[in-house]
């Protein structure tokens, strides 16, 4: 259920497309493109599409029982964990990052865009599998930095399998079973936070988990708490 694709302008994108048309896109299906002319990251940003990075996009149908979509962010992040962990060595080990990121010490490896269509929800997923970027401001790292990068169609396989895998979970046992889970993979309570999007002031804090429908928790200068639902968050040294 892979689709590979030499180029496209987005493989969130077509997936959306194929949708809003009314074709069936069953969950699992996977379109992954060895080029994006128009990928994107999240407030728009561009995503760069090194050759043999992974840059891919599935479809998930949540059900009336399902745990919150936007936990998917979460879900997805676990799973990526699980995917990348033994391909790097144990030290640095690769944590997540509320919501949506993988990191590599201070560097990001890997991102995660989550958007509905209708009653589906698109999860696009971009790996630095072989090249990682130059962005200003911007710490970023690649596979390929830790020794031979995975080959792409073997690591899209295994993401595949590791998904689905995590849906089953997602939906057998809660959310309260990822959140624990992704609390174990995620950077340690206490880690200096700043949370802000691009121009503003940042609140900055210390990570203090996540609540039980898994907000972030930031922990403020003061002992008091604040709830975090969305936002731009970096590691308060990578401001």
């Amino acid at each position: 259920m892979i689709e590979s694709v030499p180029e496209t302008g987005s493989t969130n994108a077509d997936l959306a497309d194929r949708l809003r048309a009314g074709e069936f896109v069953s969950e699992g299906a996977w379109v992954i493109a060895d080029r994006q002319t128009a990928g994107k990251g999240r407030l728009g940003r561009t995503w760069f599409d090194g050759h043999g990075n992974f840059m891919g996009s599935t479809v998930v149908r949540p059900g009336s029982g399902d745990p919150p979509p936007a936990s998917l962010a979460l879900l997805c992040g676990l799973a990526l964990h699980e995917v990348v962990s033994p391909l790097i060595p144990s030290r640095p080990a690769a944590v997540l990052k509320w919501p949506n990121d993988l990191m590599i010490g201070p560097a990001k490896l890997a991102g995660i865009l989550l958007e509905r269509v209708g009653e589906a929800v698109i999860v696009g997923i971009g790996v630095n599998l072989a090249k990682a970027p130059q962005i200003d401001g911007r710490a970023t790292v690649s596979l390929a930095s830790f020794g031979l990068p995975p080959d792409r169609d073997h690591f899209a396989a295994a993401l595949a399998r590791q998904v689905e895998l995590e849906l089953e979970c997602w939906r057998s046992f809660g959310l309260d079973n990822l959140i624990r889970r992704w609390l174990a993979a995620a950077h340690p309570i206490g880690t200096p936070l700043a949370v802000g999007e691009p121009g503003e002031v940042p609140l900055e804090g210390q990570f203090a988990g996540l609540t039980a429908d898994g907000a972030l928790q930031l922990r403020l200068a003061d002992g008091s708490a604040r709830v975090i639902h969305a936002g731009e968050v970096r590691l308060a040294e990578d401001k």
